[in-house]
């Protein structure tokens, strides 16, 4: 078994295990910037929760490893178009950026960082794992479950990275604007293609996963519900997402920013039965979320339908409402356009 000393002694060792960098976000959510691909070097400090002097220490003393993981530093013209694509305001004449591999490499050599320590321990135990468990040709109901993992996980990819690479290159490209905003939609067509198939296949074997997010979600408390909601928002990469958990007049139940870095408020309603939101209830939201707060994104995410007044309003006022049908798909895997 591979020991934390030879991991942090051994190059070879660490790229050996650079593609588990989803040991990251289970040890501690790391916020991206809004490519969806790279966070900067005070991003990458507040992470590991050390000084960006030992951060920057620890980059001099392994750039081209770091390098080769995905580090590099920006400058010029490739600054200027990253800066106008992202958003980021600053005047600096360069700017360094890592790459969710590059980040798993350094908490592979950050010793004073009890983040990276819970980090290295956590990919060692992965692959301790992996390691000795048994190699066996899957039987064919193990294969289904398999193909089924790999289509999720293709579509978590498409989700995650392909199409904020493409929202990028759209914002920078100019000749070719057009055949790029067409293969995006021809991505996202495939991964919601992928969605139906995972759908369609569990449905054929019995277990129908509108059946099962449906007796899931009737469960729920509201408190519940509301956590739910809040995991379907970092789910579609939503950042700085908060659960107010009270029963404010305001009736915003969750704030939080999508990917690239608009606003966004949520009201919550756990109603079961023929029961539908009304048009007060749309009125008080819409006037919280669009007029005092202003935010971006107004999202009104209900177990049930809502009424035809209460429909109304919220066109008028441009919350995006979610209803039963739509927030069973949400929750079984397709992601929600308003947050794209």
């Amino acid at each position: 078994m591979i020991n934390e000393t030879a991991l942090l002694e051994s190059p070879a060792l660490r790229n050996s295990v650079l593609d588990r960098t989803d040991v990251l976000d289970r040890v501690k959510a790391l916020s991206l910037l809004p490519d969806g691909m790279h966070v900067t070097t005070a991003m990458v400090a507040a992470y590991f929760e050390v000084a960006v002097k030992s951060l920057e220490s620890v980059v001099e003393d392994h750039r081209k490893e770091l390098e080769a993981s995905g580090y590099q530093v920006l400058t010029g013209t490739r600054l200027a178009l990253f800066k106008r694509a992202s958003g980021i305001q600053s005047r600096s004449r360069s700017l360094a950026l890592y790459s969710r591999r590059a980040v798993l490499n350094v908490a592979m050599l950050l010793r004073d960082s009890e983040v990276a320590r819970q980090v290295r321990v956590y990919l060692l135990d992965m692959e301790y794992l992996a390691r000795t468990q048994p190699v066996d040709n899957p039987a064919p109901a193990e294969a289904d479950t398999l193909d089924a993992r790999i289509d999720q996980r293709i579509t978590h990819i498409l989700g995650k990275t392909v199409v904020p690479m493409f929202n990028a290159l759209i914002e920078t490209s100019g000749e070719h604007r057009r055949e790029l905003i067409e293969l995006r939609a021809d991505i996202e067509n495939v991964e919601r293609k992928l969605c139906w198939h995972h759908r369609r296949l569990a449905a054929l074997e019995g277990d129908a996963p509108a059946d099962n997010v449906r007796s899931t979600l009737k469960a729920m408390t509201w408190q519940a519900f509301e956590r739910h909601v809040a995991d379907l928002l970092r789910r579609d990469g939503c950042t700085d997402v908060v659960v107010r958990q009270a029963r404010s007049d305001r009736g915003i139940d969750i704030t939080g920013r999508t990917a690239d870095g608009r606003t966004v408020a949520v009201q919550c309603k756990n109603r079961s039965g023929r029961w539908t939101v009304p048009s007060a209830d749309m009125q008080k939201f819409a006037g919280a979320a669009r007029v005092v707060d202003r935010m971006d994104v107004a999202l009104f995410v209900a177990t049930c339908n809502f009424s035809h007044e209460a429909e109304a309003i919220a066109k008028l006022s441009g919350v995006i409402t979610v209803n039963r049908d739509e927030l069973e798909a949400w929750s079984a895997g397709v992601r929600l356009e308003a947050l794209r």
